[in-house]
């Protein structure tokens, strides 16, 4: 009896530990800001660049979700014959190639404010920081390296 009543006070301990503890949520904007301080430190941004560049660079993203969005709505069930299947598969590759042609618009837009070079290394930082970033919420999330610590 004792040994039940001990068991069941330790189960309850361990179940408000769990529910005391908040469980990590995604922060859109805690993402966005952690991406734009590691582009700027890995791509050796000025203030001045950072102010000019970083509003381009917000903008090119939220036109992306645009058509991610659409491609989601419209391209996430599978139609049940050939004919329809056919349809969604090309629909995805003109979202596919308008999500290029945003890219293409945007890097061209980023040459205005920033030289060929640094342009390079925005993208590669960015590269790199979503690598790490997926890569740390595969390891578990809040117990996992930031995405912003270098190796």
């Amino acid at each position: 009896m004792k040994r039940v009543l001990l068991m069941s006070v330790l189960a309850i301990c361990g179940l408000c530990q769990i529910l005391a503890h908040d469980p990590q949520k995604f922060s859109p904007e805690k993402f966005q800001s952690d991406m734009e301080q590691y582009i700027a430190q890995e791509a050796c941004l000025t203030a001045e660049e950072a102010t000019q560049f970083f509003p381009l660079l917000r903008e090119m993203h939220k036109k992306q979700r645009d058509v991610y969005d659409q491609m989601k709505k419209e391209c996430s069930i599978k139609p049940v014959d050939a004919k329809e299947c056919k349809k969604v598969v090309q629909k995805r590759d003109l979202y596919e190639l308008e999500l290029k042609n945003i890219q293409q618009t945007y890097h061209n837009k980023f040459f205005t404010v920033l030289s060929p070079s640094k342009v390079y290394d925005v993208i590669k930082a960015e590269d790199r920081f979503h690598r790490k970033a997926f890569k740390s919420w595969s390891k578990g999330g809040k117990n996992s390296e930031h995405p912003m610590k270098r190796k």
